[in-house]
């Protein structure tokens, strides 16, 4: 998952607001969005080549969400990222006692971010840090580095998820993770891939032959705890696959 936006908004009718694109190689096999069949609390997309995910929540409440952190120079992972994910919505353990059992094993797992919640707290950790942080209300953006880092397309989209906040349906998420446009070339980060690729990745929506958004996901979480969550995926140059849609 290379981009989450989302508004986090306790006491509000609909708390938790999210917008998410995955990045990945199309040849990566993946499963999309269903209820997992060894694992029926849980509602995700599933990533075949390592069996975990990078988005997805359960019948009870709970939430989880991560992108990688975008550095040539990282020591290769021992470890899958999603299976943070996984772990988390089949487990049981509060997200702060579960955290604390992540922290000391961070670069197990390469650079990462991730997003944990259970419908009354919402927390992130970066895997470049010492502490997770419980976040407060607000509208976040989070790519491929720190949280709310500036980077042109988490500007965007976070702009973009703040307009339609006052009625979010899942179409209106969906419409703003489609922008193909990239960044101006004055504007790009540098992260150390080289100014062709920062350029094909500066956009919300990643579309070429081998690499790009796999699938952009609305995630709608009332207060009453349930969500209203859809999933379309796409293929190479970005043409659609197909949609789901979950109501939970």
């Amino acid at each position: 998952m290379c981009l989450i936006i989302f508004a986090w908004r306790p006491g509000h009718a609909q708390p938790l607001i999210v917008a998410a694109n995955r990045d990945e190689f199309y040849a990566r096999p993946t499963l999309p969005l269903a209820q997992w069949p060894d694992a029926p609390q849980v509602h995700a997309g599933r990533d075949l080549e390592a069996g975990g995910t990078w988005l997805g929540v359960t019948a009870d409440g709970r939430f989880a969400a991560l992108t990688n952190i975008r550095d040539p120079g990282q020591l290769p992972a021992f470890k899958s990222r999603g299976e943070l994910v996984a772990r988390f919505l089949t487990g049981n353990l509060p997200i702060a006692e579960y955290l604390s059992e992540i922290v000391p094993r961070a670069g197990e797992f390469g650079g990462f971010n991730l997003l944990l919640g259970d419908g009354t707290e919402l927390w992130h950790f970066n895997a470049r840090d010492t502490q997770p942080q419980r976040l407060a209300e607000g509208i976040y953006g989070l790519s491929n580095a720190g949280l709310n880092t500036p980077w042109p397309k988490v500007l965007k989209a976070r702009a973009a998820l703040a307009e339609v906040l006052d009625d979010p349906q899942p179409e209106a998420l969906l419409a703003l993770l489609n922008d193909p446009q990239p960044a101006p070339v004055a504007e790009l980060p540098d992260t150390g891939v080289g100014l062709a690729t920062e350029m094909l990745l500066s956009s919300v929506f990643i579309a070429s032959p081998a690499y790009g958004t796999r699938a952009s996901t609305a995630l709608i979480i009332h207060a009453d705890g349930s969500r209203h969550m859809v999933e379309r995926s796409f293929g190479p140059l970005g043409g659609h696959l197909g949609e789901v849609e979950v109501r939970i």
